[in-house]
C-alpha cells in the first residue's frame, strides 16, 4: 500500500503495523491526500462496524481525516521542531465538527494512537506544550483515551453513555485497557459490574464494586 506520500504511508502502516514512521522534515498534505485518506477510513469504519453491528452509523469522513493529520503531525512534532512553534496550531487544530457517536467513532481509527505518542513525548519534555494540546483533544475524544489519565470529571455520563452502541464499545474498551479510574466511577462502574453479572471475576476479579450513594468500595 505504499503511496510514497509521508501522511498515507504513515497511516496505513500505522493501521495494519501499529508502527509509525518519522520522516526527517513535516510535509505539506495535499487536498488529493486528504481525500485517499477519506476513502481508507471509510473502508477501515466499515470493517470495524461489522464488529459492533449497527447499522445506523456510517463513517464521519471529516472527523476521520482531521484526526489522521493529529496523528501525524503530532508524531512527527516529537522529532521535528525547528521553526514549528508560530505553525503549531495549524499542524494541530482544534475539531471544527460536531461531536456525535459517527464522529467520535470515526477519529477513534486514528486518536486511539494517541496516547502511546503523548507518553513518548513526556518521556522527552514533560513541559511540552504540545502535550497539552493533545490532551486537550482527548479530553473531548476521550473514548480514544481510555486507558491514558485524563481529567474527566466534568463529563455527564448519563448523557455520554445513553447511546446503547456506544455505551457498549466504551465499557468493552475500559475492560481491554484495565481502566480503574474509569471504573470505579459510579455510573460506570454499575453498568460494567450489571454488564459482567454473575461472570464478573471471570472479566475483572480485581475490579471493586463501588456504591454510588457514598462512593466507598465493597
Amino acid at each position: 500500500m505504499e503511496t510514497k506520500s509521508p501522511f498515507l504511508d504513515t497511516i496505513f502502516l500505522l493501521r495494519k503495523e501499529e508502527c509509525i514512521t518519522l520522516f526527517s522534515s513535516l510535509q505539506q498534505i495535499s487536498p488529493q491526500e486528504e481525500v485517499e485518506a477519506g476513502d481508507y477510513f471509510e473502508t477501515e469504519f466499515e470493517k470495524e462496524r461489522l464488529e459492533f453491528l449497527s447499522d445506523q452509523l456510517i463513517c464521519n469522513k471529516l472527523a476521520a481525516v482531521w484526526a489522521a493529520k493529529i496523528l501525524y503531525h503530532s508524531a512527527q512534532l516529537y522529532l521535528i521542531r525547528e521553526n514549528t512553534e508560530k505553525n503549531i496550531e495549524n499542524l494541530i487544530p482544534v475539531f471544527k465538527g460536531s461531536r456525535d457517536i459517527s464522529s467520535i467513532l470515526s477519529a477513534d481509527l486514528s486518536l486511539r494512537f494517541l496516547p502511546q505518542i503523548i507518553v513518548a513525548l513526556n518521556s522527552v519534555d514533560p513541559e511540552d506544550p504540545l502535550i497539552a494540546m493533545l490532551e486537550n483533544i482527548l479530553a473531548q475524544f476521550h473514548y480514544s483515551g481510555i486507558g491514558y489519565d485524563l481529567d474527566l470529571k466534568n463529563v455527564n455520563w448519563q448523557e455520554e453513555l445513553k447511546d446503547t452502541t456506544y455505551r457498549k464499545l466504551y465499557l468493552e474498551r475500559i475492560v481491554e485497557k484495565k481502566d480503574y479510574k474509569l471504573a470505579e466511577i459510579p455510573f460506570i462502574n454499575k453498568l460494567i459490574t450489571a454488564e459482567f453479572g454473575i461472570h464478573k471475576d471471570a472479566f475483572w476479579r480485581e475490579l471493586k464494586t463501588i456504591t454510588e450513594e457514598n462512593n466507598e468500595n465493597v
